[in-house]
């Protein structure tokens, strides 16, 4: 279940993480800066407590009876008063009764004094105080100086420090809120043009591109990548296009033929022969237009990622004998000899059916575009982590504008030559998917004049 909390936009997300960024520093700085300086404030405190001792330690006199007093009054000469502030020290003996105070407020600190005693944080009548207990020696005498110093000057510095710092954060939040929509709104104004440059492409205007002026190595990516994909999906639907009209033209050569047939054999009565004449043309035509049509079927399977291989180890020597010797008829009506070299296992793995219909087709290429009384040579040999196969004919050759396209769908070099043959122009193509499907590749070597080698390559087993 979607939260309905959760922020949809691209633009706002990027707001909010900059105020999230912007908020967590500010967070961490002022807690930083506060807890610094109320170390500091406290320092300060216990440093003047400190002091106030010293102070009053060195001013103390002791008479002849042992009686200490402050005849100059050291309070009045040495402390100064801050704002808020306030000292006072005591004077007592190691019995507990106190002989000396001195200060500009008193404290009323509760506790008789007999043992010196650490820094603390009291709550008096007068608000809370820093005090503190120390031992002094003055001659042979022993005394206890307890002085404290009032926290409220301190304590309202620290307050206002954090009225402060909670005042600039939110100003600066309040700005960082604003600049992070401005920001956002900037980085993603030119997605936003691409986004409406790209909604008024068509399958109608796929040469249309998207330029649009961006900066920034990201966006430019961005840009390019689209453009990109954009350039694939036109040559796919020039391709598709190509396809569609190359295969209506192929379904309607044969139609046509069966209907022609089937027309000049009903305009006068035949005799039997001639009709079964006439029957044989019409079902030779009906037997190619099933061709193209399994080809056809299998080809956009292929394409559409419904095939189902199945991959096992295959001997590819074995399956090029056995391809040898279903076509071997073929070769003898043109008096062609085929030879297999094939000395050794070469396993590969593959989908044996698969495998085998595209060996079948380039052998039925070789013998069908060699001349009479030539020769075609199966090679089957291990090579680098691939198993590959080579046909190889006596034929005309490809000429080299030729042999970068002779695995597109229906691309014939001689048209009037591949009807002649009976060829479906699709036998290549359907090669080139079943060696891709296998991870492999198919290739073709040719010279004009002096025939061509097609290599199939696909990955050795284990």
């Amino acid at each position: 279940m979607k939260s309905p909390f959760r922020v949809r936009t691209l633009r706002a997300r990027i707001a909010l993480w900059y105020g999230a960024i912007i908020t967590l520093s500010l967070l961490g700085y002022s807690l930083t800066v506060a807890i610094s300086f109320a170390r500091h404030v406290r320092s300060e405190l216990d440093r003047r407590v400190h002091e106030d001792i010293e102070l009053a330690a060195r001013a103390i006199v002791v008479d002849a009876s042992g009686s200490p007093s402050w005849p100059g009054g050291f309070l009045a000469k040495e402390i100064e008063e801050e704002e808020g502030g306030g000292h006072w020290v005591e004077v007592w003996n190691l019995t507990g009764t106190r002989l000396l105070t001195a200060g500009t407020f008193d404290p009323a600190l509760p506790d008789a004094v007999r043992t010196a005693g650490p820094l603390r944080t009291v709550v008096t009548h007068a608000g809370p105080v820093r005090t503190m207990t120390e031992t002094v020696h003055v001659g042979d005498a022993t005394f206890l100086v307890r002085a404290a110093v009032r926290e409220v000057g301190a304590r309202a510095q620290v307050r206002s420090l954090w009225t402060q710092l909670a005042m600039i954060s939110a100003a600066v939040l309040l700005v960082s809120g604003f600049g992070g929509i401005a920001i956002a709104h900037r980085l993603l104004w030119p997605l936003a043009r691409m986004a409406d440059r790209a909604r008024r492409i068509t399958a109608q205007e796929l040469h249309e591109r998207l330029n649009v002026d961006v900066t920034g190595e990201e966006l430019e990516s961005l840009r390019d990548a689209f453009n990109t994909t954009l350039a694939r999906l036109e040559a796919s639907f020039d391709q598709l296009r190509r396809f569609t009209a190359d295969a209506s033209h192929e379904i309607r050569t044969p139609l046509t033929a069966l209907r022609s047939v089937g027309e000049v054999a009903l305009r006068s009565a035949r005799s039997a022969d001639e009709y079964r004449e006439v029957i044989g043309t019409m079902l030779e035509e009906v037997d190619r237009l099933s061709r193209l049509a399994g080809e056809l079927l299998a080809i956009a399977r292929a394409e559409a990622g419904e095939a189902r291989f199945v991959f096992d180890a295959v001997d590819l020597s074995k399956l090029a004998r056995e391809v040898v010797g279903q076509l071997e008829v073929l070769a003898e009506e043109r008096e062609q000899r085929l030879v297999v070299d094939a000395p050794e296992p070469v396993v590969a793995r593959a989908d044996r059916l698969a495998l085998r219909q595209a060996l079948i087709n380039l052998v039925d290429n070789a013998i069908k575009y060699s001349p009479e009384r030539s020769q075609v040579t199966v090679t089957v040999r291990p090579g680098a982590h691939l198993a590959v196969v080579e046909v190889r004919d006596e034929g005309a050759g490809i000429p080299p504008e030729h042999a970068s396209r002779i695995f597109e769908r229906f691309y014939r070099i001689d048209p009037s030559r591949s009807h002649e043959l009976g060829g479906t122009g699709l036998g290549l193509s359907l090669v080139k998917l079943i060696a891709e499907a296998h991870g492999g590749r198919v290739e073709v070597e040719s010279v004009v004049g002096r025939g061509s080698m097609f290599r199939l390559s696909v990955p050795a087993a284990g």
